[in-house]
């Protein structure tokens, strides 16, 4: 998905130009992979437009960086400041929001304790993540998610991506939109980018964050919204064969969204459209980010941009 520049990036309390955001083929990062950041974003809402829970991305940002001993010397408060600085200095929206924090040119070797830490934010265009109009074709991936104890799952980092990388590509080759992972004890964990829910008989399921998953904002956004219609929720373990027999099922995330999904290992989910669990989830969290409802959990973040642009 090419990217569509923008005018500005935040780096460091400042903004540069996008040409200029630029570092050293010796940093840190380039060689070791010491990165954390969140993907966020904006939608416009009639007149305006607002920052889907931008706080509690801030907080993981900051989260993830303290598990990697990554000092950032801003506050939370400060961040989400950042960001709807650049959203209105560039008047893009909708958009995503990309913050990222590095470990920057300094030293060289492993410890990273010693090199800089960098941080920038940038927003740009960007449209729908997983393809599939009618729904997402995806297949259980040959790759299992990072085991307890080897990279932390909670850590939005750099680093756990290349294993994200091996699933998407591998999905893409054999002709899927996606790849679903397994942990290493053959539960269900979640997509390369997206975490996972199924539907059996009226009730929820979703992977714990004990089977190396991610703590997806959005996921949390559609436990609280399946909370408030009084839909019952397990979260436990799931076999992958569940996946198989489920009546329906959807990933969530930012880029994601909410995106039901129509097959499994080319094994229809029931007839393979989006379910009425799903619908209602998935329409009451765009009614929301979208402004067509009140936003009563205090979701979106507002930010002042010239106009809307297509995505």
């Amino acid at each position: 998905m090419p990217l569509q520049t923008t005018t500005n990036i935040w780096h460091n309390g400042q903004l540069i130009r996008w040409e200029k955001a630029q570092i050293h083929v010796m940093s840190h990062v380039i060689h070791y992979g010491s990165s954390v950041f969140e993907g966020i974003r904006c939608y416009t809402q009639g007149d305006g437009a607002g920052v889907f829970r931008l706080r509690e991305h801030m907080q993981r940002l900051i989260d993830s960086a303290k598990i990697y001993r990554m000092p950032i010397p801003y506050t939370v408060d400060q961040l989400c400041d950042a960001v709807v600085e650049v959203v209105e200095a560039n008047g893009v929206a909708p958009c995503y929001i990309r913050p990222i924090a590095f470990r920057g040119y300094g030293e060289i070797g492993v410890n990273p304790l010693k090199s800089p830490v960098e941080i920038y934010i940038a927003n740009f265009p960007w449209g729908k993540y997983v393809q599939g109009d009618e729904g997402a074709d995806v297949c259980i991936s040959s790759w299992n998610r990072l085991a307890p104890n080897t990279m932390p799952s909670l850590a939005k980092a750099g680093a756990n991506y290349m294993n994200s990388q091996l699933i998407r590509m591998e999905a893409d080759i054999n002709g899927y939109v996606e790849g679903v992972a397994l942990d290493t004890n053959g539960y269900l964990s979640e997509g390369s980018g997206e975490n996972l829910f199924l539907v059996r008989g009226g009730t929820i399921y979703t992977s714990p964050l004990a089977n190396s998953v991610l703590n997806g904002i959005t996921r949390d956004s559609i436990l609280t919204l399946a909370r408030q219609m009084g839909i019952p929720i397990v979260e436990q373990a799931l076999p992958r064969e569940l996946l198989y027999i489920c009546d329906e099922a959807f990933f969530t995330g930012t880029a994601a969204e909410v995106t039901h999904l129509r097959s499994v290992d080319r094994i229809l989910i029931a007839d393979g459209s989006i379910g009425p669990i799903t619908s209602k989830l998935h329409k009451a969290f765009f009614d929301i980010v979208n402004g067509l409802a009140l936003d009563k959990y205090n979701w979106l973040t507002p930010v002042k941009v010239r106009e809307a642009v297509a995505v």
